[in-house]
């Protein structure tokens, strides 16, 4: 069989070591992988001579804000953006307008991202205290899993109590599927943040004394607890503090099926940082003190937390720089950024290359069920590919983001390590750090490969299924 693309001369990152070998290509999928002379003909042939070639990442968390806020982003410049970054898979969050809440929003948001996105992804249904029946039906229409916001964020959407939690979870926990958690409590935030309104505090500080690391810590434990009793699998986004750990820790040592993921934001900037950056700086949960990031990264080489992820989560520049830090819109940008960030920063953690295609590709792939298709490379996979320069420098600018999104706090910052191609089911994305033509729309869901483990509900006869039908 001739292949479309044979590429030479790269090192191929795997999880446990990097082998220098050739890698051919047919109609998306990794056809070979050997010695030079021993790969088919091939109608391209490309050489990675000094560069490593990695899994392309698989972002488990962006906010591409399409439909509603095509203003802050869209899936065309979103997935720009994930390319750039060296992300080939990305899993787009519900809080959009409407939200992702049933099957008739997420058939219209299928429609958006297919004729629109340049890298493959997957799309969250919301999980809320009224949408609960929806769930068939979603599960139904292609979600890779499902969002609870258990504190307020970005678009408002209302924060289930711990009773509706419970019935989500029971609902949720035979399809197989993961719920992913905005693990925050939101009475104790928005208690906080009330009574420092009153008092006229409205420095970006202020934000983070609103929500110190036990309104997660609360969280995690609450939903672990949930997860125990009712068999759901369950995710916790964006990690931000030390306090965190333990709990999540002792969750999986009791085997719940919890996994966790953080942010370059909470590895790389503190406390320390809001001052240069002022409201650009404001997420949810906030970025915390400058002691809570050697933790993570111990976690992350521990394997307690799994992934890391980005929470791209754009605004523009006027949506970013509001005196009163109340007003100032959470998020900013990161899909594209990532990559760089981590592998410039590896060295210094006394962690390897291996260690990052763990946590960005091969971990993702396997908690949510795309493996063997996802996350690493060998035959049979798709050709999901970031071929990365290691001795690349670049400063980073706001300016130059694919992104919509022209504000963060990355802006200036050095990196070393940049991908220079990305390749989406064997098609070039991005070549020579030039975003290819006729790439919109390439990219497709992949809840059609998802395959999760069996289900395992637990305490079925007390659901409040079972409780009512009685």
């Amino acid at each position: 069989m001739n292949a479309d693309l044979v590429i030479h001369n790269g090192q191929i990152v795997h999880p446990d070591g990097i082998v220098d070998a050739s890698i051919a290509i047919h109609d998306g999928q990794i056809l070979a992988i050997g010695a030079p002379d021993a790969m088919p003909t091939a109608t391209e042939t490309f050489d990675a001579g000094g560069l490593h070639i990695l899994p392309g990442a698989i972002d488990v968390h962006v906010h591409f804000r399409d439909p509603g806020y095509t203003h802050k982003e869209d899936w065309d410049t979103g997935s720009a953006a994930a390319a750039f970054g060296g992300v080939t898979t990305v899993f787009d969050m519900p809080n959009t307008v409407p939200a992702t809440a049933n099957a008739s929003a997420l058939s219209d948001k299928h429609a958006i991202a297919s004729s629109r996105a340049r890298v493959d992804y997957g799309l969250y249904g919301f999980l809320g205290e009224d949408t609960i029946a929806n769930v068939p039906e979603m599960v139904a229409g292609g979600v890779i899993g499902f969002k609870l916001y258990m504190g307020e964020t970005f678009g408002r959407l209302p924060t289930p109590s711990t009773g509706a939690m419970l019935e989500a979870f029971e609902i949720v926990a035979p399809t197989g599927k993961r719920i992913s958690l905005h693990a925050e409590t939101a009475s104790i935030m928005a208690r906080r943040e009330a009574r420092m309104r009153n008092a006229g505090r409205t420095d970006p500080l202020a934000h983070l004394a609103a929500r110190p690391a036990i309104v997660a810590v609360e969280a995690v434990s609450r939903a672990a607890i949930l997860a125990e009793w009712t068999g759901a699998r369950i995710h916790i986004l964006h990690i931000s503090s030390a306090e965190e750990l333990r709990p999540l820790a002792e969750a999986k040592a009791r085997g719940v099926d919890i996994t966790g993921e953080t942010c370059p934001h909470y590895l790389f900037l503190s406390a320390d940082d809001y001052d240069r950056c002022g409201g650009v700086i404001r997420v949810n949960p906030p970025v915390r003190e400058a002691r809570n990031q050697q933790p993570l990264w111990q976690a992350l080489t521990s394997g307690v937390l799994d992934i890391v992820a980005t929470d791209h989560a754009p605004h523009t520049p006027p949506e970013k720089t509001r005196n009163d830090i109340w007003t100032v819109d959470c998020g900013f940008p990161g899909v594209e950024t990532q990559m760089s960030l981590m592998l410039s920063a590896l060295p210094l953690r006394h962690a390897s290359i291996c260690d990052y295609v763990r946590w960005s590709a091969y971990n993702p792939a396997r908690i949510w069920g795309l493996a063997p298709k996802k996350g690493a490379i060998q035959v049979g996979a798709d050709a999901d590919l970031a071929i990365v320069d290691l001795g690349r420098e670049m400063v980073l600018d706001d300016a130059a983001l694919q992104s919509r999104s022209k504000i963060s706090p990355w802006h200036g910052r050095r990196v070393k390590g940049l991908p220079i191609h990305t390749l989406v089911r064997g098609r070039f994305i991005m070549r020579d750090r030039i975003l290819q033509d006729g790439t919109q729309g390439w990219g497709r869901s992949v809840h059609t490969i998802q395959s999760m483990p069996a289900a395992r509900p637990r305490n079925t006869d007390a659901t409040m299924e079972a409780i009512v039908r009685f």
